[in-house]
């Protein structure tokens, strides 16, 4: 018995247990015997292969799976119309060499066509385009991964850009606060220069506080 295996599949790995089983189902046999000989080949279980077939890889193959099954239905077909044509034979005794050559090329012409009368398509048409979509599902991989990276640096730039803002609306209240307190300097100093004006006499007749905001006012003396 096969031991089963605990790591994951890879791309290899199903690709194989689709070749496995599309040849099983063309050629008429099992899909129990297609698992037990993927088994085999990848050191599995068959009830392992069985379930990663229809749980996952199934569904990727459906079209490769409905010309597997015309192709076994031609292979009936075509081992119905040997088997009565040697019946016929055998009871009309007829040995005609020329009409049995033509009824042979008769046959592979129609063997040749499925029941739409289009030209069937080969196993190795099927193993060609399995291979072909292991390489867009590759180019598939290497788009996403690419998008990811982008998708990074975008969050990347956007977390760069909100901690700009952050500090240029810092900036801004810092310049506001100053702009503030250098006009109130400014007034300050306007209103001194002012004083330092006046005349001895006005001195006396008036006296100058500041406000709680740091501006000075005149107020009369004994008001």
């Amino acid at each position: 018995m096969v031991a089963q295996r605990q790591d994951a599949w890879t791309e290899e790995d199903d690709l194989i247990l689709a070749e496995v089983t599309l040849r099983h189902i063309r050629e008429g046999s099992t899909q129990l015997a297609a698992f037990e000989e993927v088994g085999e080949r990848l050191g599995r279980t068959a009830a392992a292969c069985g379930f990663r077939w229809n749980s996952l890889v199934r569904k990727k193959y459906e079209s490769a799976i409905r010309i597997a099954k015309a192709q076994r239905n031609q292979l009936k077909a075509k081992a119905g119309k040997r088997l009565h044509q040697s019946e016929s034979n055998r009871i009309s005794g007829s040995t005609d060499g020329a009409m049995d050559q033509t009824e042979s090329v008769m046959v592979d012409k129609t063997e040749q066509l499925d029941h739409k009368g289009e030209v069937a398509i080969t196993f190795d048409d099927v193993i060609r385009f399995l291979r072909e979509q292991k390489e867009s599902h590759k180019k598939m991989k290497q788009i996403d991964k690419i998008l990811a990276e982008k998708d990074e640096e975008l969050n990347v730039l956007r977390e760069e850009n909100q901690s700009l803002k952050k500090e240029l609306a810092s900036m801004q209240q810092e310049y506001q606060t100053m702009n503030e307190d250098y006009q109130a300097l400014m007034r300050i100093m306007d209103r001194a220069r002012k004083l330092a004006f006046l005349g001895d006499d006005e001195e006396e007749h008036l006296r100058f506080r500041m406000d709680k905001n740091g501006n000075l006012e005149r107020v009369e003396k004994g008001s």
